[in-house]
């Protein structure tokens, strides 16, 4: 999970704070040195991490923080304000065109996911509504044409090649081909090293004096961490970049590249990729990363995922059964293909305030969702509509033909039963038709997830 080891230590951090009724400007400071050795730990640049913690123990020794009721909380608060602001206050939108089209140079070192997140980018524009084209201008690296080709098809986004022809003149031809086709956006996947060098960077300055770019997005691996952020630096420097996109961010469990490449270079972090997947990639927001961090929770961000990747139309049919009190393992089914659909569980669950600092010992295991699946579909189409037919000798074939025990099933069967109840009691209570349908919208409230983790209850995760 993305900044997990820095989330668990400033936690420890603030929780010595919490259980003190008064501050004083002693235990701010001590508070702050843990907080400094946290971000260093984390590879944050030392002297961002120095800078940080001054201005925060400034701001938190003042009398408006030391009178208030809650002390701990206020420091808190201003934690966030200026993790927030450190890296970059608002999020950085893309500098589109006022003429069509708008040209997007993609550039990076090898190995950091440029040609990949130069596909995301495209699939994302295109989802918005845009017409993107994708340009091959790496005609060094061995097949990085056909790569570009493979993820832009499965993007659903053209591309445009000249083969191993000059990539200046590449980029060149290829805005002209997006202004006689309409295509809005042009996105230059131009070539990496495995350093920088002075052949790179002058032939990139060629195509940036060509094109005239209205960004120059850098791929850097945040996974680096302070390596990340000079090969920002550097580029900065040789090229004026416009922003950043940061790959593996999912799998950073330190957060040093993100906490520090504002800083550093002044220029912001646009995008953050966040899987493998060509859906994997998020506009970063500093505010909602912030919340994170301190285990606040990112509710947006997840919200945004479920507006995005669940099915509207799916969504619409579930609320009408609900209210009809109908709800069978045919549904269940469906709800799991849907939760599926928003990506690792433990990256759902890290966006739920009070949960996210709670991951570390749970045993969340994506797999389970495909067992309990599993016990449906050895299920007959009776038994899935009417589960009252399930007596012992079918759990026995279910749970044989599931690969699972007999107790998944039933505790599987225990938990449709009380989902049931619980709706049947939703729509029992008062208010009007319209709100109570709001509560039942499908999508990630109230599905049983007992025993697919080591939180809450018996073992298993509290509902979402």
């Amino acid at each position: 999970m993305a900044f997990e080891g820095l989330a668990d230590k400033l936690s420890n951090a603030f929780k010595r704070l919490k259980g003190k009724g008064k501050l004083n400007e002693n235990d701010v400071k001590q508070a702050m040195r843990e907080v400094r050795l946290a971000l260093l730990e984390a590879d944050v640049n030392y002297k961002v991490a120095k800078d940080f913690t001054n201005k925060v123990t400034e701001r938190a020794v003042g009398q408006d923080v030391m009178e208030s009721l809650t002390p701990a909380q206020m420091v808190i608060k201003i934690v966030n304000e200026e993790l927030t602001a450190l890296m970059g206050g608002e999020n950085e939108r893309l500098n589109f065109n006022s003429k069509p089209p708008t040209v997007i140079m993609m550039c990076g070192l090898q190995g950091s996911g440029k040609t990949t997140h130069t596909a995301k980018l495209g699939k994302m524009l295109r989802e918005q509504n845009h017409r993107p084209m994708l340009v091959a201008c790496d005609i060094y690296r061995p097949a990085a044409i056909d790569q570009l080709k493979v993820v832009g098809e499965k993007a659903g986004v053209p591309v445009f090649e000249m083969g191993t022809d000059n990539p200046v003149k590449i980029a060149r031809e290829a805005v002209k081909h997006a202004k006689d086709y309409g295509n809005d956006v042009v996105i230059l996947d131009t070539a990496g090293r495995l350093h920088i060098d002075e052949m790179l960077m002058n032939e990139l300055k060629e195509i940036k004096a060509e094109v005239n770019p209205d960004d120059i997005l850098l791929v850097i691996d945040s996974m680096t961490g302070q390596d990340a952020v000079n090969v920002a630096k550097s580029f900065n420097d040789l090229l004026e970049i416009t922003g950043v996109i940061l790959t593996k961010l999912d799998g950073d469990t330190r957060g040093g590249a993100a906490l520090s490449v504002k800083e550093v270079t002044g220029k912001p972090i646009k995008f953050a990729g966040t899987g493998e997947k060509l859906e994997d990639l998020e506009v970063f927001h500093p505010d909602r990363m912030a919340s994170r961090i301190l285990g606040m929770g990112d509710v947006l961000t997840l919200i945004e995922d479920a507006q995005n990747k669940l099915d509207e139309k799916k969504a619409e049919e579930m609320a009408k059964k609900l209210m009809s009190n109908r709800f069978d393992f045919n549904d269940l089914y469906d709800q799991f293909a849907q939760i599926k659909k928003m990506g690792p569980l433990k990256g759902i669950l890290s966006k739920i305030p009070g949960i996210g600092n709670q991951l570390d010992d749970a045993d969340i295991n994506d797999r389970q969702i495909d067992w309990l699946q599993a016990i449906i579909l050895s299920m007959t189409p009776a038994e899935r509509s009417n589960p009252s037919l399930i007596n012992p000798s079918r759990k026995r074939r279910i749970a044989a033909g599931s690969g699972r025990t007999v107790e998944e099933v039933n505790r599987l069967l225990k938990q449709l039963d009380q989902m049931q109840k619980m709706i049947k009691q939703m729509n029992g209570k008062g208010g009007s038709k319209k709100r109570r349908r709001k509560k039942l919208l499908p999508g990630l409230g109230g599905l049983p997830m007992d025993g697919m983790g080591g939180m809450g209850g018996q073992g298993g995760m509290p509902p979402f």
